[in-house]
């Protein structure tokens, strides 16, 4: 299933480094803004700012027309204060006959008399030109002359002032907070994308429900992470499912075998009684052995059937078990003393070695002899070559006791014509490791050697 463009987890990165560029800009301007503002100079009488010769301008023409009735003291005066407050200008006040009345300061170098023409020419040069020149009339007509003030065109250029003296790093500091900001979220992205993983791969390696499965994630969202864990939820409910029918098939087998089990013993038992009815009216040595034949195999018949039975139960987990401290030694002892007269009769040379000191396992009894006889039995069948059977109960260093019985026969890779199903062996198994016993097979052309000793990772 394609994700949507904007549930995607691709898109939503994209997007946020978009925002971060066009972050940039803003960020100057804002930083610019506030970490700077423009120089401001204070006009005469607190009349307030000026950032422009157009201010100035009108503010000198208004200062003549308010001067126009006023004595010459108070004229000179005010040329004087507007110098004071500018102190790169100059003033002058030239009246209607071209004298100089006065100027600012004394070394301003204003000549003393003006002609028309030199007046034209002082307006000519000061337009548009550094120093900047205002000329205002002073007087309704002028009748009273003009008043001129020259200010350096510095004075209009706004250079910003540094409120906090950053001077030139403030852009450095601006694409700082662009960049740390541009960090700082997508690290929460990352962050939250991790989360997600993390528990959906804690789900995963975390069984809790029933049968060792996992349990199934909630999906908040519709983006990648938010598909695999859709996937994971269908993927665990197949898995389930095929659990299920997994036990159900293995609780019909099991049920299928015990039936049979049952049925088959019964017919056996008619048989059996037969053949030895069969056994006792024979007039021939023929007819006798062949009742004692039909009596073996009925014997193994009946074995397989009580291994089937046996193993149906301890896979259902139903077979009797009563573990209780055990003297090894002593058990094993008298499992081989059960065997000594039918290894014997087979020729076979036995090799006991068992120490006189107990040696305790917890474990059930009749569980460890059954496991021992399915061994023993084995070496008659498969090893029966080799006519040797050794079996030894030794103690380690750190006081574990293991069982070794070995044999001579031609391994286990060879094979022999008496190899069955497997189901004494499987039994054995089952019945160690609930008893947390496990064995091991060494096993060459020279002979097999089976070591059984305790898990000491369950115990």
């Amino acid at each position: 299933m394609k994700v949507k463009k904007r549930h995607s987890l691709l898109w939503k990165y994209l997007l946020l480094i978009a925002v971060a560029v066009l972050l940039l800009p803003v960020a100057f301007t804002t930083i610019t803004i506030l970490f700077y503002e423009p120089s401001r100079g204070v006009l005469p009488d607190g009349k307030g700012d000026f950032l422009s010769a157009l201010d100035v301008e009108a503010l000198w023409h208004e200062e003549a027309r308010s001067l126009e009735a006023a004595p010459q003291a108070d004229v000179a005066a005010s040329l004087e204060r507007w110098q004071a407050e500018y102190p790169d200008s100059t003033v002058v006040w030239v009246d209607a006959e071209g004298r100089r009345v006065m100027q600012a300061p004394d070394t301003a170098g204003y000549p003393a008399s003006w002609t028309r023409a030199e007046t034209i020419r002082f307006m000519k040069d000061g337009y548009d030109a550094d120093p900047f020149t205002v000329v205002a009339q002073l007087g309704t007509e002028g009748e009273r002359g003009f008043l001129a003030l020259t200010v350096p065109r510095r004075v209009f250029e706004s250079e910003p002032v540094n409120r906090y003296g950053l001077g030139e790093y403030s852009a450095i500091v601006g694409t700082f907070l662009v960049l740390a900001l541009f960090m700082a979220v997508s690290a929460m992205f990352f962050y939250r994308v991790r989360g997600r993983l993390l528990r959906l791969r804690d789900a995963m390696t975390s069984p809790s429900a029933p049968g060792g499965l996992p349990e199934p994630v909630a999906p908040k969202l519709e983006d990648e992470v938010g598909q695999l864990e859709r996937a994971f939820n269908d993927m665990l409910a197949e898995l389930t499912h095929s659990r299920e029918r997994e036990r159900e098939e293995e609780a019909l087998r099991r049920e299928l075998i015990a039936s049979l089990s049952h049925d088959l013993r019964t017919p056996l038992t008619a048989i059996r009684g037969h053949a030895y009815r069969l056994a006792q009216e024979a007039s021939t040595e023929a007819g006798r052995e062949s009742a004692a034949l039909i009596d073996r195999r009925i014997g193994q018949m009946d074995r397989l059937i009580d291994n089937l039975l046996s193993y149906t139960l301890l896979s259902a987990g139903k077979y009797p078990f009563h573990p209780k401290p055990t003297d090894v030694a002593r058990l094993v002892r008298t499992s081989c003393a059960g065997w000594y007269a039918t290894f014997e009769r087979e020729g076979f040379e036995i090799d006991v070695e068992l120490p006189e000191e107990a040696v305790v396992w917890e474990i059930d009894p009749g569980w460890m002899e059954r496991v021992l006889d399915n061994l023993f039995q084995n070496v008659l069948r498969h090893a029966k070559e080799g006519r040797y059977v050794g079996v030894r109960l030794s103690v380690d260093g750190r006081g574990e006791a293991r069982i070794a019985i070995a044999d001579r026969g031609g391994g286990m890779e060879r094979g022999s014509g008496e190899k069955g199903a497997g189901i004494g062996l499987s039994i054995a198994e089952l019945m160690l490791r609930e008893m947390r016993l496990r064995w091991t097979f060494e096993s060459g052309p020279s002979g097999t050697t089976v070591t059984i000793d305790r898990n000491l990772n369950e115990s």
